[in-house]
């Protein structure tokens, strides 16, 4: 796709006579959703907002929240999303450091009152000067209805548009923190919009295509590889304002959902239940797992519970806008849950070793890609922009592959994750599939933990499978010690009834090992 705003592929896309949303069973066309988006781009500009002010919004995934961002996009506004789970320390955080003028946020969640939070804690943002509500607010701020009351006033709109170029950032999106202090990628109209448009051509989207819309639009998995992907390629999205695995499965049937795109643990959630059998999921052409490894139980299981479907494995992150890795659509099962795929587009990647030298395929190091879906860097942090961003466009990605002769990329792990064992690197990824194949495993994550005599030693987590008699840890260790070298079989293991997820569903990791750094302390 040639470079254009984000806003302009929508007008585009407002000519076609068919559904963009489903907000349960109402559709909203393309051209009603744009109309919706003027009207919110007229009041955002009555309300003071202009090109390069920061809007914190914070909501479900709701027609309202967006129709806030395409009209802060319209306008050349800088939308900062934020998640429902998120409380002060992250809030005030990410609206401080993004330096948010104006935040636009649900009312209340069943358990939480963001109005009453917000009332009481204004006086802590002090550069936030206008709140509106999907909802009822507090005294002096305004309704999600009043910033759509007047009609839209096409002469405005004109003046302004070309004043938004492609390169202008379109969303501040912070990293999850996994890993340390969240860092805001500033992703840009163009950067958004080409690793959705490689992703559609990759995958052979059309505007025959129902996606559902699942996955937190305040993650790069809703947003462009759902919300963005079905844009341009002229599809439909079902909407759910959160993930709920049955809820998941009835809009599949209840809309004939053709591409399903989740994380590895919506998939055990959504073929774990036990009426699974009883929805009919014969519509999905598209089985998208994003966001870890595919490990080969996992998709032996897709591939059995959506017959009709072709598994991709997916790799992006919030640095390169969305999707660059895919599988490709003549990967055979086992290529599939090996490997992460192959990059998509025009997208470019190589792996590096210390002192950046470029590997030869086979050989383990950090991946590095480029193209134009790699953001703009950090929001006002330049040292670690430096440190990630770095010369010639390459994006530094933090993550451990080989790349075999023909392209495809196969991870080992997180940089940062993987630990030293007795003088030994170990990756944990590597060690999670194993166990992930183990009968009675539902879920499983590694992590390294200190040990006074091997330097670090691998201590995993294990979720056993609903209805299966728990593994004991002699059978976990059994099992490691007939699959993997001596080095590589954990020294710890944890039987546990769940682990932490992120926001979007990942394992969180750091949230782990906080936990067991803690317990060590006491």
């Amino acid at each position: 796709m040639r470079a254009m705003t984000v806003g302009a592929v929508l007008e585009g896309a407002a000519v076609r006579g068919k559904a963009f949303l489903y907000d349960g069973d109402d559709p909203i066309t393309f051209a009603e959703f744009d109309e919706l988006t003027d009207r919110v781009a007229c009041g955002l500009l009555a309300r003071g907002i202009r090109r390069g002010d920061r809007i914190g919004l914070l909501g479900l995934n709701t027609p309202e929240w967006l129709a806030a961002f395409f009209g802060a996009a319209r306008i050349g506004a800088v939308v900062v999303p934020l998640n429902v789970r998120y409380r002060e320390r992250e809030l005030s955080y990410m609206l401080g450091q993004s330096g948010a003028r104006m935040v636009i946020c649900l009312d209340r969640t069943p358990d939480f009152d963001f109005a009453a939070f917000f009332e009481g804690f204004r006086q802590r943002l002090p550069h936030v000067g206008d709140y509106v509500f999907f909802g009822s607010g507090f005294a002096g701020s305004a309704s999600f209805d009043e910033l759509t009351a007047t009609p839209a006033d096409a002469a405005l709109l004109a003046a302004v548009r070309p004043t938004v170029v492609p390169e202008d950032p379109l969303m501040i999106l912070y990293t999850s923190g996994t890993t340390g202090r969240p860092k805001g990628a500033m992703i840009t109209h163009h950067g958004i919009l080409a690793s959705a448009s490689a992703q559609a051509d990759h995958c052979g989207m059309s505007d025959r295509d129902v996606l559902l819309g699942h996955l937190p639009f305040n993650h790069v998995a809703g947003i462009t590889c759902t919300l963005m992907a079905a844009l341009v390629s002229g599809g439909s999205v079902a909407l759910l304002p959160a993930f709920g695995p049955q809820a998941a499965l009835r809009a599949v049937e209840r809309h004939r959902v053709t591409f399903l795109g989740a994380v590895p643990t919506m998939y055990v959630l959504m073929l774990g239940r036990e009426d699974f059998a009883d929805h009919d999921v014969s519509s999905v052409r598209v089985c998208l797992a994003g966001g870890s490894n595919v490990e080969p139980a996992l998709a032996d299981a897709i591939r059995r519970g959506f017959p009709g479907a072709r598994l991709y494995g997916l790799y992006g992150l919030s640095e390169s806008s969305g999707a660059c890795v895919i599988s490709r659509s003549d990967d055979d099962p086992g290529t599939v849950a090996r490997t992460l795929g192959v990059m998509i587009g025009d997208f470019e990647a190589r792996v590096v070793g210390p002192g950046e030298v470029v590997l030869p395929p086979g050989e383990t190091g950090e991946l590095q890609v480029r193209g134009d879906c790699v953001t703009a860097g950090y929001w006002d942090m330049p040292e670690e922009t430096a440190e990630v961003f770095l010369p010639d466009g390459w994006l530094a990605t933090g993550d451990m592959v080989a790349m075999e002769p023909d392209g495809h990329l196969v991870l080992r792990g997180r940089k940062k994750e993987m630990y030293i064992q007795g003088g030994f690197n170990v990756y944990p990824v590597e060690i999670e599939n194993v166990l992930a194949t183990h009968p009675k495993v539902a879920m499983v994550a590694g992590i390294g933990v200190p040990d006074g005599v091997l330097g670090e030693v691998g201590r995993f987590y294990v979720v056993p499978r609903p209805g299966a008699e728990p593994p004991t840890v002699d059978e976990l260790t059994a099992y490691c010690r007939e699959r993997l070298a001596d080095y590589k079989v954990p020294r710890q293991f944890v039987v546990t009834a769940d682990v932490p997820l992120t926001p979007v569903g990942k394992i969180h990791k750091a949230l782990l090992k906080e936990s067991h750094l803690s317990s060590r302390a006491e």
